[in-house]
């Protein structure tokens, strides 16, 4: 009975992985603002939700960020939603490629790569709010 109890305990918890696609707009000057859209697969449904983001440091131009890759270290749907912390650097002059990664205080770890449009250059420390909208998930 000690055993079995002890075995129940020391048994790891799983976390799960998703899929993630967002676009976002971005634009600035020193200070950059930008937004967005996107979709978390996570356990076999799609939820949308939306990005807001504001950075400070070096950032030059306007961008579109199309951008997909995986949220990890996801035990329940709840911990994607919140504030994200990324340090990063990129650029884009009419077209290139973006790729950054973002964690939160829940543990969450979202890894994004894609394709940038526009004019930007940007070296800096952005703080990255996800809202998830669970009232309009749909099966994947």
């Amino acid at each position: 009975m000690t055993l079995a109890v002890a075995v129940g305990i020391a048994a790891p918890s799983h976390a799960v992985t998703g899929t993630v696609r967002v676009i976002v707009a971005k634009a600035g000057f020193v200070v950059g603002a930008g937004g967005g859209k996107g979709i978390l697969t996570f356990r076999h449904r799609n939820y949308p939700f939306t990005v807001q983001g504001l950075s400070l440091g070096l950032t030059a131009g306007a961008s579109i960020n199309k951008l997909v890759g995986r949220a990890a270290y996801m035990k329940e749907l709840s911990e994607f939603s919140g504030t994200y912390s990324v340090v990063g650097a990129g650029g884009a002059l009419v077209g290139g490629v973006g790729a950054v990664q973002l964690r939160n205080d829940k543990g969450v770890t979202i890894t994004l790569q894609g394709p940038k449009g526009g004019l930007e250059v940007s070296a800096n420390i952005t703080k990255v709010v996800i809202t998830l909208d669970q009232s309009r998930s749909t099966p994947d």
